[in-house]
């Protein structure tokens, strides 16, 4: 399912911050998990809408706050934009978002040129990146980057990549745009033994594991997450199309989650309003509902990111109970999910300290958040802690 089938839920759609991991000669550093094998039967608890007041910044224009308490943050709409060349835009959204361990940011897009634009810690751009990710028609040639994250091995920092419609579908590369290794669908297959099968094939997004190996996620295709070893040998893959336990209606996003000491795969089954986790061996050990439309997740401490494309991000605790959730607010959402709206394509409607469709989201070193949204044009929103 494309995202612009926001109310249709049972289409899989063919579709990571301080995405940063790190592994011994590959350690893992990323999050923290609950391996509590039971599944979540009651949707989370309600929390209250966020306060939004006015603050001012030092230009003496005003930001507005968001969240309360410890999840307090002041919020920078169009982060960075000011500062892109003229010749670069986001195209038809701002897909995905990652930070190395220098503070830089890395969004993912479907504009041009390249698929990532990388911008320094104060948001100036800095440079393009992953132009094999690009889809020519014509004379003309637009991005499908997607899913991205960052991990460091043996000290050196790699991106890996999705891109939803280019050949090279899965990449791997370092930071200053050398590539290592792509995968296309003809050889996925061929590894899961899935050659000849009638399965769709649109990536979403990467994550990794504590052992070196990674996950390539097929959201909007076959909805199978396919594990990889460190050596880039093919192990199994995960999960398939359905609603029971161990299942996905678009998994497309996930997450390696530490948080209790125990590594655990945490995945956003995003069509089924849910997050599940599974063991280091693919098998499922717990589900969570509640959520609307979970669109990927990052961590930090004792704390777990979940952005919801219908208009809020999510913040669980410890225990995965919610303890805040940035912009949520029923009438706001009834507006974005309505077509006769058209939200995402009418930028003069969006409300400041309110989002539109969340894509992504991570933390940076400082506890601040960087938010991707699915809008044509694109947005990046720096939420940073108050």
């Amino acid at each position: 399912m494309l995202e612009k089938d926001l109310g249709r839920s049972d289409m899989v759609q063919p579709y990571l911050p301080t995405k940063v991991n790190t592994v011994p000669s590959l350690t893992n550093s990323r999050r923290k998990f609950l391996s509590n094998t039971t599944r979540a039967v009651a949707a989370l608890p309600i929390i209250a809408g966020p306060l939004i007041l006015k603050a001012d910044d030092k230009s003496g224009t005003k930001d507005p706050i968001v969240g309360s308490g410890e999840h307090t943050y002041r919020v920078i709409h169009n982060w960075g934009r000011n500062s892109l060349p003229s010749t670069h835009d986001y195209g038809n959204a701002s897909h995905g978002v990652s930070v190395d361990r220098q503070g830089y940011v890395y969004i993912t897009h479907t504009g041009t040129p390249d698929s990532v634009y990388v911008f320094d810690p104060d948001g100036r751009f800095v440079k393009s990146l992953a132009g094999f990710h690009s889809v020519t028609n014509g004379e003309s040639s637009t991005a499908s980057g997607h899913g991205i994250d960052i991990r460091t091995e043996d000290n050196e920092e790699f991106i890996y990549l999705s891109a939803s419609y280019a050949k090279k579908s899965f990449a791997k590369m370092s930071l200053k745009g050398e590539l290592v290794w792509t995968r296309d669908r003809d050889q996925i297959f061929e590894h899961a033994g899935f050659a000849g099968k009638k399965l769709g094939f649109r990536p979403t997004n990467i994550s990794f594991r504590p052992d070196g190996g990674y996950y390539l996620g097929d959201g909007y295709g076959s909805a199978y997450l396919y594990h990889y070893d460190a050596q880039d040998n093919f192990i199994k893959a995960i999960g398939g199309f359905g609603q029971q336990d161990g299942q996905f209606r678009t998994p497309h996003g996930q997450w390696l989650d530490t948080r209790d000491g125990t590594p655990k795969l945490v995945v956003a089954d995003r069509a089924n309003s849910r997050l599940q986790w599974f063991d280091m061996n693919g098998k499922h050990l717990r589900t969570q509902d509640g959520f609307l439309f979970p669109a990927d997740i990052d961590s930090q401490g004792d704390l777990l990111l979940v952005p919801d494309l219908h208009a809020r991000i999510t913040i669980l605790g410890p225990t995965n109970e919610p303890v805040a959730q940035l912009g949520d607010d029923e009438a706001w959402r009834s507006r974005v999910l309505d077509k006769k709206e058209a939200m995402r394509t009418s930028p003069k409607k969006w409300i400041p300290g309110k989002f539109v469709h969340p894509h992504d989201a991570c933390f940076d070193a400082d506890g601040n958040i960087l938010v991707t949204e699915w809008v044509r044009g694109g947005r990046v929103s720096k939420l940073i802690k108050a």
